[in-house]
């Protein structure tokens, strides 16, 4: 899809994104060959690489990101941790020493106290972390916390944190110009996860007063100037609402996956202001007039299961419609093919509203409305979430799912005469238009709860 949308296309290499989008020459290559003047990384692969940076300025070519070294001092987990200690920037308490022997680490988590989290020092994605709520579990976990990091990353260093109780995911977004000046363009709420990865987001937060709002918005933006911040970034917290208080995690030194949702609440476009601060433009905006305006919500589609524990799903996308009344950003299209190569999101879906209910009715309508035939996903999972009473609350932790959805199973299995009547679906739509309608309206096919007319194929029986 994205070769198909772009005016000119060089191929970089195979699937393996070590020969293709993580191989710097090759995507230099591509630069010269197009005459390209700059590059905008995305929210993937390169695009918090300090080195690709770099080599892109050695070329005369203009990253369109912040600057290597502030990458550098946020890339690394236990460095930008004693960073924003030193700035007064709260962080959790925990062990961010030199000292990585088993023993020392098992002792600095008795000082912290159970439960503790053990986290990757060059981590993301919840690889390499692990909760550990018993003092016999810790040397087991950190064994294991760090082969992962050692896999994922190259890099088997890790920091203790503690636990933080009934915590919630809270994260500011920031951007800064090229004259020092780094502002907040408010929070969004992402304690929806799963494995540690979000799947909903929201601004504004249903938990925080105006007062906390200010005060995190002040603690971002001293994140973001201690380390010369430029262009687009997002720094992330943990909050407790049972202790009232917010401790910052780490700073993400890109545009991030969930940006619409803060565009939608500005009316702001990110990338646009991406690009001008590049290019040294000022913001487009007047800073003290941007507010947040009314409520939005953004679902990660993704091709997997979570009946079979949020399994990645491949296969052909042999239909995908979404609704017209709603954000859809998307990577995919029928006809497409899931591969077992990159990450299987198959799009973002964005509802925005005057009330935080108002764009949960948005967005479960465009569920309703959404059409997926191919892979497995996670359409029906995300329906349920937005009709979840304690979701509807706004009352939710990064807890919320394995508390609540355990073990999801669809509503219901579907009878031989429910599967007919979806093939019979699937025909109408994928094209098998000789097909006639009745008046009657009942169930065909469930997408996401939705109904779809009666279809009756020609010479068509069910037999039980």
């Amino acid at each position: 899809m994205a070769v198909r949308l772009a005016d000119d296309a060089v191929e970089i290499g195979p699937a393996d994104s070590r020969s293709s989008y993580l191989n710097i020459d090759k995507l230099i290559d591509a630069c010269k060959k197009t005459d390209a003047r700059a590059v905008h990384p995305g929210y993937g692969f390169l695009s918090e690489n300090a080195d690709f940076a770099e080599r892109l300025a050695r070329e005369g070519i203009l990253f369109i990101g912040p600057r290597p070294e502030s990458m550098r001092a946020m890339g690394d987990k236990i460095s930008s941790r004693k960073l924003m200690q030193a700035q007064g920037v709260p962080v959790v308490p925990g062990y961010n020493g030199d000292d990585q022997s088993p023993d020392r680490l098992l002792v600095e988590a008795r000082k912290i106290g159970m439960p503790v989290l053990i986290k990757a020092s060059a981590g993301g994605g919840g690889r390499g972390m692990r909760l550990v709520t018993e003092e016999l579990e810790f040397l087991p976990a950190l064994e294991a916390a760090k082969r992962e990091a050692l896999g994922a990353f190259g890099d088997d260093r890790v920091f203790i944190e503690k636990y933080v109780s009934a915590p919630r995911h809270i994260e500011i977004q920031v951007l800064g110009d090229a004259n020092g000046n780094v502002i907040s363009l408010f929070e969004r709420e992402c304690s929806l996860q799963r494995r540690h990865q979000k799947i909903i987001e929201e601004s504004p937060s249903p938990a925080l007063t105006p007062d906390l709002r200010e005060e995190i918005a002040k603690a971002a933006v001293m994140a973001a100037q201690a380390v010369n911040y430029v262009n687009a970034g997002t720094v992330e917290f943990i909050y407790s609402d049972t202790e009232k208080s917010f401790y910052f995690l780490e700073m993400n030194t890109r545009l991030q996956v969930e940006h619409p949702v803060t565009e939608l609440v500005t009316g702001l476009d990110l990338v646009q202001e991406q690009i001008r601060i590049a290019a040294g433009l000022p913001f487009s905006f007047e800073p003290s007039q941007i507010r947040q305006n009314g409520h939005a919500v953004e679902v990660r589609l993704y091709a997997e299961e979570p009946e079979r524990n949020f399994m990645p799903s491949t296969g052909k996308v042999h239909l995908f419609e979404v609704p017209q009344h709603v954000r859809v950003d998307a990577g995919v299209e029928s006809g497409d093919e899931v591969t077992i190569h990159y990450d299987p999101m198959i799009a973002k879906i964005i509802a925005h509203g005057p009330t935080r209910d108002e764009a949960l009715d948005r967005l479960s309508h465009a569920l309703s409305e959404t059409i997926l035939f191919g892979p497995g996903n996670n359409l029906d999972f995300l329906a349920a979430i937005l009709k979840h009473p304690v979701f509807r609350s706004g009352k939710i932790t990064t807890g919320f799912i394995p508390e609540h959805f355990p073990a999801f199973k669809k509503t219901s299995s579907p009878d031989l005469e429910e599967l007919a009547r979806s093939a019979a679906g699937a025909l109408f739509y994928i094209g098998g238009r000789q097909v006639s309608e009745t008046k009657e309206e009942t169930s065909v096919a469930r997408h996401g709860g939705d109904l779809l007319p009666w279809i009756q194929l020609e010479g068509f029986r069910l037999w039980n």
